[in-house]
């Protein structure tokens, strides 16, 4: 039997994923300050419009990621100081610095990735994916520290002062401070807990335990409130709560009935491209705008939309119905009454 020497380190063995994990964290730095400019509100590709994106199913975290797209000022420091969290902890990890402390950074980030966007993902439950992986790596390099080919393993070597203080091994490399006999319970705990966050957002997002399955990255959904008619025509709420989210739906229709089936006012894709800016009125981040052949609603956009008509000025008492059609074929449908 062939004997060997080299020595079992977690910390060590663990290299591979603190190398990978390290730099999915950190390239979200890079690619939106180096490759490209994702931090300007004013160009095409900003992380707050993708952030707008998690808004219809975010769990737990709606009502902050609600607050954010409607203060675009704050939203912007947000995501400018998600951004250099991310590039940090990132780094950190890659550097194996403080590895232990900067594993809970990626809990946290992995968290946060997964209640606000774990509902997105058009093929493989993409976000879902990245934030359940994201949370054990985070816990598994807390376990493990950093062995060799760390930062922590080479002022340990050079015996700083610092190292030997009770709190480094918590926040750093080395053997956890945790007794013998507790140590597998905590790894035990640990793990089924996140095994129960898991299987949560799994059965959450996209019923992954039982029922029917479910994506709601696939096919675009609005959902129409707050119709009234007005003196100078018929205002209403679209708000888009599914559907891909790297493009928008593409409104090529609308059209008003009475009870009877009778059409009182249609707009045909060419009018909605052509539509007045002004007569939309944008809540969040991600804007519905006109576009070149139809009328653009991005996933997590809200806006009041105002019909100026003189067909629909005095219309008369009674039920209407409103339908919106997606180039897709979608449509959706949304009864009012003018009193």
């Amino acid at each position: 039997m062939l004997k060997t020497n080299i020595k079992h380190d977690a910390g060590l063995m663990s290299l591979a994923l603190r190398l990978v994990v390290g730099w999915t964290y950190f390239s979200a730095l890079y690619r939106r300050t180096i490759l490209a400019d994702k931090l300007d509100p004013e160009i095409s590709g900003y992380i707050g419009e993708k952030f707008n994106h998690f808004l219809p199913h975010a769990l737990g975290i709606k009502p902050i990621i609600q607050y954010l797209v409607t203060h675009p000022d704050l939203l912007w420091w947000a995501m400018v100081t998600f951004t250099i969290v991310e590039g940090i902890v990132g780094f950190m990890i890659m550097m194996g610095a403080f590895t232990r402390l900067m594993s809970v950074g990626v809990f946290g980030l992995a968290m946060g990735i997964l209640l606000g966007s774990g509902w997105i993902g058009t093929t493989c439950l993409d976000e879902w994916q990245i934030g359940v992986l994201g949370i054990a790596a985070g816990f598994v390099l807390f376990l493990t520290g950093s062995g060799k080919y760390s930062m922590d393993h080479y002022v340990l070597q050079q015996q700083l002062p610092f190292t030997r203080k009770r709190w480094f091994p918590w926040v750093a490399s080395g053997e956890l401070p945790v007794k013998a006999g507790h140590y597998p319970k905590l790894v035990l705990a640990g793990s089924l807990a996140i095994l129960g966050i898991t299987l949560m957002t799994n059965q959450v997002f996209h019923g992954g335990l039982w029922g029917p399955l479910h994506n709601k990255s696939v096919k675009p959904k609005l959902e129409i409130s707050a119709g009234k008619f007005t003196q100078k025509g018929l205002e209403f709420d679209v708000f888009r709560t599914e559907g891909v989210d790297v493009y928008g739906a593409w409104i090529i229709g609308m059209e008003i009935k009475n009870d009877t089936g009778k059409e009182i006012y249609a707009l045909s894709n060419k009018a909605m491209s052509n539509m007045d800016p002004s007569a939309i009125t944008n809540h969040y981040v991600a804007k519905v705008k006109p576009g070149k052949h139809s009328l653009v609603v991005p996933l997590g956009a809200k806006a009041t939309i105002a019909l100026r008509a003189p067909a629909l000025e005095g219309i008369e008492r009674g039920s209407y119905t409103l339908k919106i059609t997606d180039i897709s074929g979608a449509s959706w449908k949304y009864r009012m009454r003018k009193e």
